[in-house]
């Protein structure tokens, strides 16, 4: 590994964060919350931005510019060696997400070349006029079973790894600098034409209106933080690993705060693109409130494309817009991808050669989730509610080491910009009983018919959204990382004995 590697400077970390908090989720999941929810579940989605996104994301940072390692070896390092398995979580974790993501920056993809058919080809609005099912269709033919994602799913990985082979300032931080622009200029190009459509201003109306209603219902409460977590990257280890890359003097809360609240800026601007052009095109506005109300998973994959066929220019509005959904999905791959290649340095192995076996692991075990779209949604359900074990983990790491000591020695310094001392300490004593509280109700919830067995009485492990599938995964890599936590130290023990 490259000891002297790191970004050329504060530019270029911050432009790295942003790069890995601004990605799919912000074009595809948070439209679809907003949209369901409205103002009720914006004011959650701020309130665990401050109260539990930026104190881990704070923890996070200073963690890897203090270590300057993987997430495993700044676990062990900073907690003492018998905690080196919370980092083969966290990191098991991250890549658990990362498999399934090569796959969604793929389809990003498959809809951008769609999109240029549309134009240079048979025009989408043609053929939904003969076949007025055909959006539906497309997403079917797609999401399950189809070689062609499959084949997207590995050009994504490959293009990852060529990118990131080159280095942190010649590969990552040079892309970003085109990716991250880029994506700001084509997703406020589709909010302004958005806006000035007929009834558009009625979409922001809706997206910012508040239903106290919501507030007693504890799925909002927990989309929100999911929202909040999954799209900053809180518990990812992401922004360990970027900042492990950073200057010895890097300001750490001014970096979080621009990343956290620049991630939240892109998500307003494409809820307030995709909101607007519901209430544009939808026959009338009980239909679009209607639409919204139901949460459809594939609001970006079936019903954008059908606004943009039917508005005019939409044609080329609709390959903008896919574009960005492409650039936002693969510049959170690549941070993944180097998460992956960082662990592999950390071994001893060269950075070209971690590199390639990286690639080719995202590929292996991204290829179920590219096959099977059930597949695909329990990973993401396993993984994306994991980040609050994962959460849980950096909290854990902040209060052992000491909450005043943690903040003075490893946040504060070289800052310019401090948090208010009040501010950090509660965040953190509050979410080390707010994960076990969440957790404990989102699965109370019972979001499968069987969360635990089967109608047979069987452990329900092959259930997409069972209680039983998620504890068995999560519970599967905690015993693994601690059998091999055991086993190296023991070993190591045994060689300081000798």
């Amino acid at each position: 590994m490259a000891n002297n590697e790191q970004f050329s400077g504060r530019w270029g970390i911050i432009l790295a964060s942003l790069g890995m908090a601004i990605g799919a989720g912000n074009l595809w999941r948070f439209p679809r919350l907003a949209g369901q929810y409205g103002g009720s579940f914006l004011i959650l989605w701020l309130v665990f931005l401050l109260i539990w996104s930026i104190p881990i994301l704070l923890a996070e940072f200073s963690m890897g510019k203090k270590m300057k390692a993987s997430i495993i070896s700044s676990f062990k390092g900073l907690l003492g060696k018998h905690f080196a398995w919370m980092g083969f979580f966290v990191t098991c974790c991250a890549l658990g997400i990362a498999f399934y993501y090569s796959v969604v920056t793929g389809w990003g993809l498959r809809y951008l070349w769609l999109s240029l058919t549309g134009i240079f080809d048979t025009p989408i609005a043609d053929r939904l006029d003969a076949n007025p099912d055909y959006m539906n269709q497309f997403w079917t033919s797609i999401h399950s079973g189809s070689y062609v994602t499959l084949i997207l799913h590995i050009v994504a990985v490959v293009l990852g790894v060529l990118v990131l082979i080159r280095g942190i300032q010649k590969g990552l931080e040079k892309a970003n600098r085109i990716l991250i622009p880029s994506l700001f200029v084509l997703l406020i190009i589709v909010m302004a034409t958005a806006l000035t459509m007929p009834n558009g201003v009625l979409g922001l109306e809706y997206m910012f209106s508040v239903d106290l209603r919501h507030f007693s219902n504890p799925t909002v409460w927990i989309e929100a933080l999911s929202q909040s977590a999954w799209s900053t990257g809180a518990g990812w280890g992401l922004m360990l690993t970027i900042s492990s890359y950073s200057r010895q003097k890097e300001d750490v809360s001014l970096n979080i705060f621009v990343g956290a609240f620049g991630n939240n800026t892109a998500s307003l601007v494409a809820g307030m693109a995709i909101l607007p052009a519901v209430f544009a095109m939808a026959p009338s506005v009980d239909a679009a409130e209607k639409f919204l109300g139901s949460g459809s998973q594939a609001l970006t994959f079936t019903i954008i494309p059908q606004l943009f066929a039917r508005m005019p220019g939409g044609a080329w509005l609709s390959v903008i817009f896919f574009l960005a959904f492409f650039l936002a999905a693969f510049s959170s791959l690549l941070p993944m991808i180097e998460l992956f290649i960082r662990t592999l340095t950390d071994f001893g192995i060269s950075r070209k050669v971690g590199a390639i076996i990286a690639g080719t692991g995202c590929v292996l075990f991204g290829a179920p989730s590219a096959w099977s779209l059930q597949f695909f949604e329990n990973q993401d359900w396993v993984w994306g509610i994991g980040l609050i074990i994962s959460g849980l983990f950096f909290l854990f790491g902040v209060f052992k080491y000491g909450m005043v000591r943690y903040k003075r020695d490893l946040i504060d310094t070289d800052s310019d910009f401090k948090v208010f001392n009040g501010y950090f300490y509660a965040s953190i004593v509050v979410n080390l009983f707010l994960a076990f509280i969440l957790i404990w109700w989102w699965m109370s919830r019972g979001y499968s018919k069987f969360p635990w067995f089967d109608e047979a009485g069987n452990w329900n492990l092959f259930d997409t959204y069972s209680n039983a599938s998620v504890v068995t995964q999560w519970g599967a890599i905690i015993l693994l990382g601690i059998i091999i936590n055991i086993i190296w130290v023991a070993r190591q023990n045994k060689t300081q004995s000798l």
